[in-house]
C-alpha cells in the first residue's frame, strides 16, 4: 500500500488538512483573521504594505505569533490571493463559447478590483479551493466537446493566462494615465508617438509601418472591451477548431 504524501504546509492550511493540537492554551487569533486583516492592508496599501509586522499590528498581535498560523511572508501571499478569488460564474446551461466568454470576462475583472493579485497570480500555479474552483467550472463548460482532460485543462489555463495578461496591462496603461508609472509613457497615444521617436525602418520595417498607420489605434481601443473580446475571439476560434477537428475525427 502506498504511503501517503503529506501535502506541503500551504496547501494543508489552505485546504484546513492542518493537524490541531488539542493539547496547550485555546488559540485566541485564527487564520481566517489573519487573512482577512492582510487583503485589507493590500486593497488599502498595495502589496508592498503587507509585511508580518503590519498585519500582527492590524490583528493587534505580537509579529512571531502569527508564525503559528503562516510559515512564512510567502506562504500568507499564497493564501491571502486565493482567499480573495470570488465564485466563479454560474454554469447555468450556457453554450461552452458564451459560458467561457463570461468566466474569462469574470476572471479579468476581479484581478482589476484587487491589482495587488496581479503580482501574487504569478508567483504559484492554482492550489487553493476557490482558484481550482475556477478551473473546475472552466472545464465543466468543455465536458461534451470531445476534448480529452489535458486539453481541457490546457484552454482553461491559456485563458486564465490571457485574463491575467490583459489585466496587467489594462491596470498599467491605467496607472500611467493617474500619474502612478514613472516609464515617461501616458496611455497608448502617447506610447505610439515614443516609439515613433525610436523605431527605425531599417531595423524594424514591419513594425515602422505598423506605427505610421496608426496600428495602435487610440487609447479606448487598447484599453476597451473591443481589444479584449478581440483577442478572446481569436483564442476560442482556435478552440472551436480543435473542438471540430475532434468531432470529425
Amino acid at each position: 500500500m502506498a504511503e501517503e504524501r503529506a501535502l506541503p504546509p500551504v496547501v494543508a492550511r489552505m485546504w484546513g488538512r492542518e493537524a490541531v493540537s488539542r493539547h496547550g492554551p485555546r488559540p485566541s487569533l485564527d487564520a481566517a483573521r489573519i487573512i482577512a486583516a492582510a487583503i485589507e492592508i493590500a486593497d488599502t496599501e498595495g502589496l508592498p504594505g503587507v509585511r508580518m509586522s503590519s498585519v500582527a499590528s492590524r490583528v493587534g498581535v505580537a509579529t512571531m505569533s502569527l508564525y503559528r498560523y503562516v510559515g512564512s511572508k510567502e506562504e500568507l501571499l499564497t493564501v491571502m490571493a486565493d482567499a480573495a478569488v470570488p465564485e466563479p460564474p454560474e454554469l447555468g446551461g450556457l453554450p461552452w463559447r458564451e459560458y467561457l466568454v463570461t468566466w474569462t470576462r469574470a476572471n479579468r475583472d476581479f484581478l482589476l478590483a484587487r491589482p495587488w493579485m496581479l503580482l501574487v497570480a504569478r508567483l504559484t500555479p492554482p492550489m487553493g479551493p476557490r482558484s481550482l474552483r475556477w478551473l473546475d467550472r472552466a472545464l465543466a463548460a468543455l465536458a461534451d466537446t470531445g476534448l480529452d482532460a489535458g486539453e481541457r485543462v490546457n484552454v482553461a489555463s491559456t485563458l486564465g493566462g490571457y485574463a491575467l495578461s490583459e489585466a496587467t496591462f489594462v491596470h498599467g496603461m491605467s496607472s500611467e494615465r493617474g500619474g502612478g508609472g514613472d516609464a515617461g509613457v501616458v496611455g497608448m497615444a502617447e506610447y505610439s508617438e515614443v516609439l515613433a521617436e525610436v523605431i527605425d525602418p531599417e531595423g524594424y520595417p514591419e513594425l515602422f509601418a505598423a506605427i505610421h498607420s496608426n496600428a495602435f489605434g487610440d487609447d479606448a481601443e487598447w484599453v476597451g472591451d473591443d481589444d479584449f473580446t478581440f483577442g478572446l475571439d481569436l483564442l476560442l476560434d482556435g478552440v472551436e477548431t480543435l473542438i471540430a477537428r475532434r468531432t470529425t475525427a
